[in-house]
Parts: C-alpha cells; sequence; structure tokens
C-alpha cells in the first residue's frame, strides 16, 4: 500500500491512568447480559492525558520481538474472511490462528479462550470501541487464573511449573488499520510500578487488568496501515521474570493524526491465547 512509510512519527494524545484518591482498590464493573450489550461502571475518573510521539516500524518491523519489546508483526492471511459469526470464528479461525501462533513462537501447546471484535463506530457507547486507555489485558494473578479456568485441572500443576505466556494475535479485518491503530509501549521503557491493578468485575467471574501510569520515558511504536494480512503478537504476560525478557506490552488504540480523511473505520479482531512451552 503507498504511502505506509511514511510518516516516521506520528504525536497524538494517550490517556493513562490514576488511581482513586482515597487508596480504594481501583475496578471497573461490567454490567449486561453475557450475550447482550454491556456497560461499564469504575470507580475512578481521574485520568491523564499526555502528548506522545509514536514511532512508525514501517520498513523497520525487525526492530521489536516477543523478547524484546513485547510485541512483534508478521505476514499471515487467514483462510477466515468474514468474521461475522462466533461459531464460524471458532470452528474455522481459532484452528488457524493456534497453528500460527505454535509456528512464530515455537510453543508446544496453545490454547485460546477469549476473542472480540472491535468496530470503530463514532458516536456510540459500545464495549467493543477500540479501546482508548493504556492497559494491559492481564496481571500476573489473572494469568494464573485464565490457566486454572482453561485447562483440566489435573494438568494445572505441572503446567505452572514451566513457562507459558498470555499472548494476543490481533489483526486488521477487510480494510488497513488506518484509522484508530493499535500501538504498543517498548517494554524496556516501563519501569517498576507503571502498571496498576485493576480489578475487572462481571457479573459471573472477576478478573484483573493492569492499568498504566504516565512516564515520560515511554517509548511506543506501530506499524502504520496494518493490513488483513498482517498480524501482531501482544505478549500481555510471560512467567519467565528474570529480567531477561519483556513480561508485557501496554498497548492502546490512539487516533492518529495521519489518516487520510475518508478513511474506513477500523475493524478488527483479537484473539487471546494461553502459550506453553516444553
Amino acid at each position: 500500500m503507498p504511502g505506509l512509510t511514511s510518516p516516521a512519527t506520528v504525536t497524538t494524545t494517550l490517556t493513562y491512568f490514576t488511581p482513586p484518591t482515597d487508596g480504594e482498590r481501583a475496578y471497573q464493573k461490567i454490567l449486561g447480559p453475557v450475550d447482550g450489550e454491556r456497560s461499564l461502571v469504575k470507580n475512578w475518573d481521574s485520568e491523564e492525558r499526555h502528548n506522545i510521539t509514536i514511532e512508525n516500524v514501517r520498513g523497520r518491523e525487525d526492530t521489536v520481538s516477543l523478547d524484546k519489546t513485547g510485541f512483534q508483526y508478521f505476514q499471515h492471511t487467514s483462510k477466515h474472511k468474514s468474521f461475522t459469526s462466533d461459531e464460524e470464528i471458532k470452528a474455522e479461525y481459532y484452528p488457524e490462528s493456534i497453528e500460527l501462533i505454535k509456528k512464530l513462537t515455537g510453543a508446544s501447546r496453545v490454547v485460546l479462550f477469549d476473542h472480540t471484535i472491535r468496530r470503530h463506530r463514532p458516536g456510540t457507547k459500545s464495549l467493543n470501541q477500540p479501546v482508548s486507555q493504556v492497559h494491559v489485558d492481564q496481571t500476573n494473578k489473572a494469568a494464573i487464573n485464565q490457566v486454572h479456568r482453561n485447562l483440566p485441572a489435573e494438568e494445572v500443576p505441572e503446567l505452572l511449573k514451566k513457562r507459558f505466556q498470555i499472548i494476543n494475535l490481533w489483526r486488521p479485518i477487510g480494510t488497513p488499520a488506518l484509522d484508530w491503530p493499535l500501538t504498543m509501549c517498548d517494554y524496556r521503557s516501563v519501569a517498576p510500578g507503571d502498571a496498576v491493578p485493576v480489578a475487572l468485575i462481571y457479573p459471573e467471574r472477576e478478573g484483573e487488568t493492569f492499568m498504566v501510569k504516565y512516564n515520560e520515558n515511554h517509548k511506543w511504536k506501530y506499524l502504520r496501515g496494518m493490513t488483513p494480512d498482517e498480524v501482531a503478537l501482544i505478549k500481555c504476560f510471560d512467567s519467565l521474570q528474570d529480567g531477561s525478557v519483556a513480561v508485557f506490552t501496554p498497548h492502546t488504540g490512539f487516533k492518529d493524526p495521519s489518516t487520510p480523511e475518508g478513511t474506513p473505520p477500523r475493524e478488527s479482531i483479537e484473539l487471546r491465547s494461553i502459550v506453553f512451552y516444553d
């Protein structure tokens, strides 16, 4: 696609987290039925918006990797194209994605536990809009809970002894993601304490995510105009935490000032996977 190598950087506003001032544990409550429209209630209103320069790594994709920065880009054409039916996605897109993640990571086992289709619809309040706040999907506690929730109980103790990761597979649907693209923060620029646990309370269960406080040293990257034939692997957790590899990747959607007028609204799918290694 012509012009994707330019600009080298863009400047935009990203939304960061500030914890509740009363010292209470931060939470977000998801209200509504599992299979219907849901709303979000939270006990913190304090957000900080900061002007951030984001580097476009188009043409320099080899400067990022899962273990170094916490995310990586790959070329891959999906056999599944429609992304309109959850049943078809699970029957067709899940199996090919499992094999893709194994191939790209060298993992011995991949378990997909969730997916979300996001469609940018300006003026609506759907929770499936692009997320516009810096976050990490899973905390350490949540990642371990996902293993317990999604694997046979008798296998969990041995699985938790080995290295495992939570990795999202992100792909644009239909058209290049020039509108509201996804940006990732280089893990090497994240300081201890930047990521704050926030309870994610559903009617049927409780999870936990990281929200991220502002740090002027954060280094942000994106691949401008990602096409449906390109994917991003986004590391949300790694049990290897000896300082040798990236543990997670703060990320967010953002309004790109270089988006051409008339660009179709972004549509994307993200799969969430537990990745095991022998």
